[in-house]
């Protein structure tokens, strides 16, 4: 050991490393965690210095760059791109609504995009991309993960039916989750068996035609049983058509919606603040189809847009669906249920207790770069929404009916270098909610943001998700600030700053307050390799154990990444997280390194994965995102002390079939039980393994 510590020392100091500097950053953070763990850091080190030739990441390396693992959690993110990666988008066949799905791109990006494919036609290769220069490296990059270039073919006409059979795509995929280890409700409380699976069919044609079914049973729920008589105890299926004629989209059975900023009505993507930066507060206006198993976020019916000119559309939508909800004595709601879980009886109980049905318009004019729309929503739940807001100061103004109603205008303007984006909308109640941002194009290598938001407290809407410090559009005035910057092609920095006040109670919050939240990252690339630190501070205040005063919270967090290829195939990355939170009997302190490694072969991918945590408790969990199978939501939360490690394998075999096995084991070294209640596991690990069959014809 003494031999290794000394020849990582040199490794160090040959790569410029200052230990001193090391040691400095580790007493003024205070985290003691990171300092007993140097010897760790200093081998990760030695075993990087075998560095070559650099390999392009693939898309979820990408999205690590502009998402945070807190807003990873968001599967509807996660399965949004993952399907665009399966289903890349023809640029020479792209409409401007189909870029703006993309969440990285800006309102002069996708401009950009549209003008030299009306300026010089089709494109012959991705490498004409750097000829458009509102796109930084980063974005084309990015970009190769959802689009390619393929013939051109006309869009007012109904394709052919040769043209379908010919070129469309059947896509076969199941998925299966097999864990070796009993929770209590699997040996008694829930209706199922342990083992969570799915199963997908899709066709697609040219992103024009897209029908498909998505069958979905969680771990412990019943499979051809009790109310699940059909089988699975979710499925989610879809019909979805554009471009043909003056008819830019046609949805049918489950789909999203999303409106202008999401005041209103946003069933989407949702974006964090550091993936803002990326597309500057645009606004949007998209249909797309509800592909995923998630049971929540979607409407379910029928939606179209018309394109009624060149300059005026309308897009309208009907949807009933649906909903599980916690019921009062009296048979009203008190909550809605958005987990989807359906294992014990209880549970069982709440499924499909309620119905909504929802009516949308949006009539829109666009001319050149300036556009408005007007927006409408009206909701209806059979059972009347009625939370319990008795002692409960904080749900004083929590969405209460049967009926609901809002109404918006959203509006902008860009050009080669401002962007501005703003939506005002009104609910039944006359309360007023506002969202505006406006960014400045210096140059292709600085770009300014700035995001105005104003949510009256009394503002409710069922299906408004929009920028938000306090995770709804709801009793919160705020101001965001935003940069984007590289001084040289080697070096990319960002960061932001966000202040917010909430005008009224929230949880654990009894009265006004304040949160200031900041990040500063930076990344710079070689050839060879990598390097990226991201470093953000959020601070929050929160009622004292007594209620008599609030207190502050500050939370600090820190990100190293360490990334390179020692060879064409092989991929190496290490990543180091620790947080320190604000408690009110001191500090809450974590730490983790992860150590990654993917081989990328002609048929074959490996990758494998370890990581190693400590934390005071939960309040100091570290987020992580690892790879994993297609369409699986790999971001997970660790707390105690322990270590997590993976190993994953892709194959594909003959083009058309793509068999992935990954196995995962969390071992705790400080607990004899893990979790609680029907979750508990009493054992210090927990392996499983998930299996995926993938065929496309």
């Amino acid at each position: 050991m003494i031999i290794l510590y000394t020849f990582a020392i040199n490794i160090a100091k040959i790569l410029r490393l200052d230990i001193k500097i090391y040691r400095f950053f580790c007493s003024a953070l205070n985290f003691s965690y990171l300092c007993t763990v140097k010897r760790f850091f200093l081998l990760f080190l030695a075993f990087y210095t075998l560095s070559s030739v650099a390999q392009t990441p693939d898309w979820q390396e990408d999205m690590q760059e502009w998402n945070t693992a807190e807003d990873m959690v968001d599967v509807t993110n996660m399965e949004l791109l993952e399907d665009l990666s399966t289903n890349k988008l023809n640029l020479n066949q792209v409409t401007r609504e189909q870029l703006e799905q993309l969440p990285f791109l800006s309102a002069q990006q996708v401009e950009a995009i549209m003008e030299y494919l009306y300026r010089y036609g089709p494109m012959r290769s991705l490498s004409e991309l750097q000829m458009i220069t509102q796109l930084d490296y980063q974005t084309r990059q990015q970009l190769t993960h959802y689009v390619m270039v393929g013939k051109e073919r006309p869009h007012s006409v109904w394709p052919k039916m040769s043209d379908i059979t010919k070129y469309g795509k059947h896509t076969l995929m199941a998925t299966a989750k097999i864990p070796f280890y009993d929770r209590h409700g699997d040996l008694n409380g829930y209706l199922g068996y342990k083992y969570r699976h799915d199963f997908r069919y899709q066709f697609n044609y040219d992103n024009r035609i897209k029908l498909g079914i998505t069958a979905a049973q969680d771990a412990g729920e019943p499979f051809f049983s009790n109310r699940n008589t059909l089988g699975y105890d979710h499925y989610s299926y879809y019909f979805q058509l554009r471009d043909i004629g003056r008819l830019e989209a046609l949805n049918l059975g489950m789909y999203r919606v999303q409106l202008g900023m999401g005041l209103i009505m946003n069933t989407g993507y949702r974006l964090g603040k550091l993936a803002t930066l990326q597309n500057l507060g645009r606004s949007t206006h998209s249909l797309t189809a509800h592909t995923s198993r998630a049971v929540a976020g979607y409407l379910q019916g029928a939606a179209a847009t018309l394109r009624l000119s060149d300059q005026l559309k309308v897009t309208a939508f009907a949807s009933y669906r649906p909903l599980d909800a916690t019921l009062n004595d009296d048979g009203t709601a008190r909550t809605l249920v958005t987990n989807g879980h359906h294992r014990s009886l209880s549970e069982m109980n709440k499924k499909h207790n309620t119905h909504e049905t929802d009516l949308g318009i949006s009539m829109g004019w666009r001319k050149s770069t300036l556009f408005v729309n007007a927006n409408a929503v009206y909701s209806h739940m059979d059972r009347r929404l009625a939370p319990q807001k008795e002692n409960i100061p904080y749900r004083r103004y929590a969405a209460e009916g049967s009926d609901f109603a809002n109404f918006s205008l959203d509006y902008g303007y860009n050009n080669a270098h401002i962007s501005f984006a703003g939506e005002t909308a009104v609910n039944r109640d006359r309360a007023i909610a506002t969202l505006h941002s406006l960014s400045y194009i210096v140059n292709p290598q600085l770009r300014l943001t700035t995001i105005h938001r104003y949510f009256d407290k009394r503002y409710t809407a069922l299906h408004a998700h929009s920028f938000s410090e306090g995770g709804s559009v709801q009793n919160e005035h705020g101001i965001y600030l935003g940069i984007n910057w590289q001084p040289a092609k080697p070096w990319l920095i960002q960061g932001y700053a966000d202040y917010a006040h909430f005008s009224w109670h929230r949880f654990r919050v009894s009265g006004p307050s304040d949160t200031f939240d900041a990040m500063f990252t930076t990344k710079y690339s070689q050839e060879k390799w990598s390097l990226e630190g991201r470093y953000r501070m959020h601070l929050r205040q929160q009622d004292n154990s007594d209620k008599t005063r609030l207190t502050n919270r500050p939370e600090h967090q820190l990100r190293m990444i360490w990334s390179f290829s020692p060879m064409s195939k092989l991929t190496l990355r290490t990543q180091g997280n620790a947080v320190s939170r604000g408690i009110e009997k001191g500090n809450s302190q974590g730490v983790m390194l992860n150590q990654e490694a993917t081989w990328k072969d002609r048929w074959l991918q490996v990758n494998a994965n370890i990581g190693w945590f400590r934390t005071d408790d939960s309040d100091s969990r570290i987020y992580l995102y690892e790879k994993s199978v297609l369409y699986d939501n790999a971001t997970s939360m660790y707390y105690g002390h322990g270590i997590r490690y993976t190993l994953m394998a892709r194959a594909e075999i003959d083009k058309r079939f793509t068999l992935s096995a990954k196995m995962g084991v969390t071992n705790y070294f400080d607990r004899s039980t893990i979790s609680s209640g029907l979750q508990q596991v009493d054992a210090s690990s927990m392996a499983d393994l998930l299996l995926q069959l993938r065929v496309q014809l």
